[in-house]
This record gives structure tokens, C-alpha cells and sequence, in this order.
């Protein structure tokens, strides 16, 4: 209840601070680490949740609490461009900001809009929401994670899934704009974080089905595939290149983002349910399912932080293209060659002939597996 309310902080400042051309720049970052609160909030939540379902289930209820979350992206790239064009708010929200070309706009309505839908979601959670006892555990029991190369492999992993679908968000309008001059595709781009973020939401139970480690293997190859034809529908040489086919092939990109974000989240606690039996023989069996659960609500959430990076890096490593050879392409090469090193750990550590899942997700069944665990 308290870490979603105190995010009224950066919406309140965010609307006040862009009334005034005068506002510093220290006032930007700082509000901007606030917002980071949201990303807290993401993690813990998917955190928590992994102690209401069975480790069976955790794919499809992990995808959808994270998949719901992640249609915030689309809903704001759809919903700010309309709300700044008009005082919403009436005399409660400021004076608009004139523009040098003539007309108006309203900026504040971009951090003002989301203020009542904080207040209920407050509302919500102290009204039906409880603490979970078994969920609570001191930063150094956490800690531990630290430790385990698993937690970091599974960084890179979902750094590949998550930090892209985040990464691309943040980079597609600008991307589209720059590349495609001549269309409007502003009044598009907001579907490619829906696609990602209903992608995720409706594809959890694939990975349960499946398995985790399959699903995202051939989810990266898939993305590889994907940024190839990116690549292929840019202009190049004179050439005027193809929106049609640019667009598509990131919409398979959005796609397959979702589909990784849900896979690779499933892996996470059958992992641990394999390693700490290993790690830690000494414990009792109820106490190694105790400390499974505990690592895995750990990793999650870090994972689910380190890989917001992915917002920054991707629309930075754009600009260091273009600045560098007047051209995206670069960096779209180096994307794909992250994705190329994703299947490999994948495969290496996790789905070949002897991987740590390998078993089962081909002998026992993913299923029948999991709640063995």
C-alpha cells in the first residue's frame, strides 16, 4: 500500500516540474528516480507472487501479473499524446504551455493523469490486499543470490526478453520517425508495446506446457530471426526501404519479447528447485523447498531491475549508431548478436543433453516436474 502511493510523488512532480522552463535539471533526475519506484513495485510483485501458485501454475500467473504491468508501456503511448492537447483537469491542472508554431499543449496532463488511477490501486491494495509472513526475509537471507551463478545467467536472459521489450518501447517511436520520415507512424507505435504486453500476458501457459527452457530458446532464435528482417526493410544504399515489412518484423519482435518475458520467469523457480537440494543437502526437505522459494522471489525480482536497463541502452545504443555511421543498422547487429549469446547460455546451461532442465522438460514432463519440486 505504501510503495504504491508514494508513486503520487513523481506523477504530482512530474506535472508541476514541466510548467516552468525555468525547472533545473536535478529536479528531472531526481523525479525520474522516483520513478523507479513503479519498477520496485513490478518487482516485488512478481516476487510475491510466486508464493500464491503452485510451481506448475507459476508460468501462466507470473505471465499474466507481469503482462498486465506491461500494458502500462502501450497505455501511456496511447493515452499522453491525447491528454496533453487538452486541459483534462480544468483550472486544477495549471495554465498550458504555448508552442512556437501556435497552439497550446498541456504537458502536466502527462503526470497528472495517472494520480486517480494511483489513489485507486492504493484504495485497492489496503482494502484486499494482505502481507504474506512466509514472503518477508532480511536482506542478508537474500543476499545469497549473489552467489548464484544461476541468478546472473538468468540476467542476461531476461535482460535479452524483458530489457528488449522495454528497450524497444522506449526507442520504436523515435526509430520509426527517423527511418520513415515520410509516415506517420506515431500514430502506430503504441501497438508494438500492446502486442508485447498481451503476448506475455496470454503465452505463460506455453512455457508451463513445454517448458521454460525450450520456449526460450527458440524464442531468442526467433528474435534473431526478427531483427534480420528489421534490418532487411530499413533504407539503405538509396534505397527507400519498406515500412510495411520494418513494422511487421518489429511487431513479431514485440511479439516474441512476451513470449520470452513469460519463459524465462518460468525457468527461475524450477532452477532453483533443482539447485538447492544441491547446494544445500544438510536442510531438511521442508526447508529446502522454504529456501528454493525464497531464492527464486529473489531472483525474480533482481532480474526483473537489472533488465530495465534495457530502456536506456537500446535507445542509447540507437543514437550511438546513427551519430556514428548516420545509421541504426549497428546497433541492430549488436542486438542481434546479444540474442546469439542468450542461445547459446540457453542451450549450454540449460536445454542440451545434460542441462540442468534437460530432463525435464523432455523425461518427466514439465508438469509432473514441477510439482515434484
Amino acid at each position: 500500500t505504501i510503495s504504491t502511493a508514494s508513486l503520487i510523488v513523481p506523477a504530482l512532480g512530474i506535472g508541476y516540474a514541466v510548467q516552468s522552463p525555468q525547472t533545473p535539471y536535478l529536479i528531472f533526475l531526481v523525479l525520474a528516480l522516483l520513478c523507479g519506484l513503479g519498477g520496485g513495485n513490478f518487482a516485488s510483485s512478481m516476487a510475491n507472487i510466486s508464493y500464491f501458485f503452485p510451481k506448475a501454475e507459476k508460468g501462466n500467473a507470473l505471465a499474466l501479473n507481469a503482462g498486465l504491468g506491461n500494458l502500462g508501456v502501450s497505455v501511456m503511448q496511447f493515452l499522453v499524446p491525447i491528454v496533453i492537447t487538452t486541459g483534462v483537469f480544468g483550472a486544477l491542472g495549471g495554465q498550458p504551455q504555448p508552442m512556437s508554431a501556435g497552439g497550446q499543449l498541456w504537458m502536466q496532463n502527462a503526470g497528472f493523469v495517472w494520480v486517480p488511477f494511483i489513489i485507486a490501486a492504493t484504495n485497492a491494495a489496503w482494502l484486499g490486499m494482505n502481507d504474506i509472513a512466509d514472503a518477508k526475509a532480511s536482506f542478508g537471507e537474500q543476499a545469497v543470490i549473489f552467489s548464484r551463478k544461476h541468478n546472473w545467467l538468468m540476467c542476461i536472459l531476461y535482460t535479452g526478453t524483458f530489457g528488449s521489450f522495454i528497450g524497444y518501447s522506449a526507442g520504436f517511436p523515435l526509430l520509426a520517425k527517423l527511418m520513415f520520415p515520410q509516415v506517420n507512424a506515431l500514430q502506430f507505435v503504441f501497438l508494438g508495446p500492446l502486442v508485447g504486453a498481451l503476448s506475455r500476458a496470454g503465452t505463460g501457459w506455453v512455457a508451463d506446457r513445454f517448458g521454460g527452457g525450450r520456449v526460450t530458446l527458440w524464442t531468442f532464435v526467433g528474435m534473431i530471426v526478427a531483427v534480420f528482417g528489421v534490418i532487411s526493410f530499413l533504407p539503405s544504399g538509396g534505397g527507400a526501404g519498406s515500412f510495411a515489412g520494418f513494422f511487421a518484423a518489429f511487431m513479431v519482435l514485440f511479439f516474441l519479447t512476451g513470449v520470452g518475458n513469460a519463459s524465462t520467469f518460468q525457468m527461475i523457480p524450477i532452477i532453483m528447485g533443482r539447485e538447492i537440494p544441491r547446494l544445500m543437502p544438510k536442510l531438511g526437505r521442508d526447508d529446502q523447498l522454504r529456501q528454493a522459494g525464497r531464492e527464486s522471489a529473489a531472483i525474480i525480482a533482481f532480474t526483473s531491475a537489472i533488465a530495465a536497463f534495457g530502456a536506456f541502452f537500446i535507445p542509447k545504443a540507437y543514437g550511438s549508431s546513427i551519430a556514428m555511421t548516420g545509421s541504426p543498422v549497428a546497433a541492430l547487429w549488436g542486438f542481434l548478436g546479444f540474442y546469439v549469446l542468450c542461445v547459446v547460455l540457453t542451450w549450454v546451461y540449460y536445454t542440451r543433453r545434460g542441462g540442468l532442465l534437460h530432463d525435464i522438460e523432455h523425461g518427466r514432463g514439465v508438469r509432473a516436474a514441477a510439482q515434484s519440486i
